[in-house]
């Protein structure tokens, strides 16, 4: 089945992908759980359509040759709606890391590791809100204990990331709608939803380097930045499917304020954050800016 709203925009469209392969807290008439392939389209900050697509798999054939073939009849189907099809694909479960990338050899697509897939996920929280427990078969508690998140000690940041020095900012979130009319050469931008008060501040890192801005803003992309966290008297980064990297130590107030600052956010802005790296302070340019999010869960 597919979703697609399409607005106000010629096609081809172009965008890379989210993808979910997993069960369902569904029991089917055979007493099996419920398989489900989830694929939408990453979603950009002022476009409005999006390619969505379902499909659900028995579960004696969960293995990499049904999961390509349905990757297949997906790009099939995106083309049919005017959709290119993805260069990327994004696989945010280091559980099925190995499978999704058999799948994607077939079909020639490079998959990310990665967990910047926020329009992915909302999808799915929405869907464990409203659809699933409609279902025949739901079970309302979790069928089996989910499989524990792989929480890697945090290592330092590579030299070629660390830039010169950084700082602590906010910005209002009124100020982050307009991010994309910013100068800017690196740049991950998503869409800001349900969220009424502009004014709430959003917290962000500041990076600064004046000669290897440019390098450190590509090196930083690979990297796939998902969240900051503050850890005792420590400022990580958490990045790609399992990676966490130590920005720097902080002192005890300086981490306290960050950690308040990064709770008002979670609880009054979807855990938006945000990245930037410039070759100074006073440069109104960003070499490469980040918009991030602590989704609950990941």
């Amino acid at each position: 089945m597919s979703d697609s709203n399409l607005k106000n925009i010629n096609p081809p469209f172009k965008a890379d992908w989210e993808l979910d392969f997993y069960s369902r807290p569904i029991i089917e008439p055979d007493g099996k759980k419920r398989w489900e392939l989830l694929i939408t389209s990453t979603e950009e900050i002022s476009r409005e359509n999006q390619f969505r697509w379902v499909k659900i798999c028995p579960a004696g054939e969960v293995n990499s040759l049904w999961l390509g073939d349905a990757l297949l009849e997906a790009i099939e189907e995106a083309k049919n709606q005017g959709w290119e099809a993805p260069l990327r694909i994004r696989s945010w479960r280091a559980s099925m890391k190995t499978m999704v990338k058999k799948a994607a050899e077939k079909v020639g697509v490079d998959i990310v590791a990665s967990r910047r897939t926020y329009s992915l996920l909302d999808w799915l929280a929405e869907r464990e809100a409203n659809l699933y427990p409609t279902q025949k078969g739901y079970m309302a508690g979790p069928i089996a204990p989910p499989a524990a998140r792989i929480v890697n000690q945090a290592v330092p940041l590579p030299e070629a990331v660390r830039g010169d020095a950084w700082s602590f900012a906010s910005l209002p979130l009124v100020a982050l709608k307009e991010a994309e009319e910013w100068p800017m050469e690196f740049s991950g931008l998503i869409p800001i939803k349900n969220i009424t008060d502009e004014s709430i501040p959003i917290p962000g890192l500041r990076l600064f380097s004046k000669s290897r801005a440019l390098a450190l803003a590509g090196w930083l992309g690979g990297l796939e930045p998902v969240k900051l966290v503050v850890e005792g008297r420590q400022l990580l980064l958490e990045a790609g499917q399992e990676d966490r990297w130590l920005v720097t130590d902080m002192s005890e107030a300086a981490a306290e304020n960050a950690k308040k600052a990064f709770s008002n956010s979670y609880n009054k802005a979807n855990g938006l954050q945000f990245i930037s790296i410039q070759t100074t302070p006073e440069e109104q340019r960003f070499t490469g800016f980040w918009m991030l999010r602590d989704f609950p869960g990941v």
